[in-house]
């Protein structure tokens, strides 16, 4: 582990040693900050932030996140989970309840183009995301050394439509083996099946090189400069099984004229899509995303 993570994880951990976290999504009704915010003081715990919002107060979902301070977290997460299981069933709640200092464990998967990678690393080196980067996985060998200097395991699978399924069980067998908790596909140039897909719902975040849902598929930039675009941008969503479709998370712009040719386009979409996805993956990262059916509530 880089010397500057080291000492990023260890204040961070040290800072954060009692701080949790807590995520819900249920049907919309009277009483769910009241019951949530009596069982937090009930345990000592000290609200440090909350966002809530609601799809439609008569009959909608209601969304929630908290971050709370609570002495001696650790001791008490156990029976935290165990006491709020009754008010969540009584609810109908989805919830999850963690300490923000059990990191999520990553794997990120690569292609040829190593700029999302190194944002990725860069942010992951600097402690602006927090996280335990396992593996990176590609289908080709461009980016080994970027990941082996930091020393992050490299596996090597060649992937096409002839040794896909072949390529996929030895991705989520290494997946499985390290108990990967989010993918990050920092310009992963091949289709996922559906079963890849369905093993990690709304753990994969991809990042699309145009505007969504424009340009969707292959040669956006080419197929922008036809058209003569004046804004390009690029968007960060979790994969489904509908391509360039799930639940966007984050998008950024930026304008263009017609003084730029392809390469141009490129290289100023290459900078929006690293800072795109960095922050889809802090987002996610700090449990700040709930999915609500083809749509996601990002908490700021």
């Amino acid at each position: 582990m880089p010397p500057l993570h080291s000492a990023m994880l260890q204040k961070f951990q040290e800072t954060y040693i009692n701080r949790g976290r807590l995520l819900i999504k249920c049907p919309d009704q009277p009483g769910i900050v009241a019951a949530v915010s009596r069982f937090l003081f009930e345990h000592g715990a000290n609200i440090m932030e909350s966002g809530q919002y609601s799809t439609d107060p008569a009959g909608g979902t209601f969304t929630l996140r908290i971050e709370f301070d609570c002495p001696r977290l650790k001791e008490k997460l156990p029976n935290l989970h165990k006491d709020f299981t009754a008010i969540a069933e009584r609810l109908s709640m989805e919830w999850q309840l963690n300490s923000v200092t059990e990191l999520k464990k990553t794997a990120i998967f690569v292609s040829k183009e190593p700029h999302c990678l190194h944002e990725i690393l860069w942010a992951w080196q600097s402690g602006e995301i927090m996280t335990d980067i396992a593996l990176v996985i590609s289908n080709h060998n461009d980016c080994r050394e970027i990941a082996e200097s930091l020393g992050i395991p490299f596996h090597h699978i060649p992937a096409s439509k002839e040794v896909r399924k072949e390529a996929e069980e030895r991705q989520l067998s290494l997946l499985k083996q390290h108990g990967i908790d989010l993918i990050i596909l920092a310009r992963y140039m091949q289709i996922l099946t559906p079963n890849f897909v369905s093993s990690h719902p709304d753990q994969i975040i991809n990042i699309h090189h145009s505007f969504l849902p424009a340009f969707v598929g292959a040669r956006p930039y080419e197929r922008a400069f036809e058209r003569g675009v004046k804004l390009i941008g690029a968007t960060s969503h979790y994969v489904t099984n509908d391509l360039d479709e799930g639940p966007i998370i984050e998008q950024g712009i930026e304008r263009v004229t017609h003084h730029a040719n392809v390469d141009e386009l490129k290289r100023i979409g290459r900078s929006i899509e690293r800072s795109v996805l960095a922050r889809a993956v802090k987002w996610h990262l700090e449990d700040r995303v709930i999915v609500h059916e083809n749509k996601t509530v990002v908490f700021s």
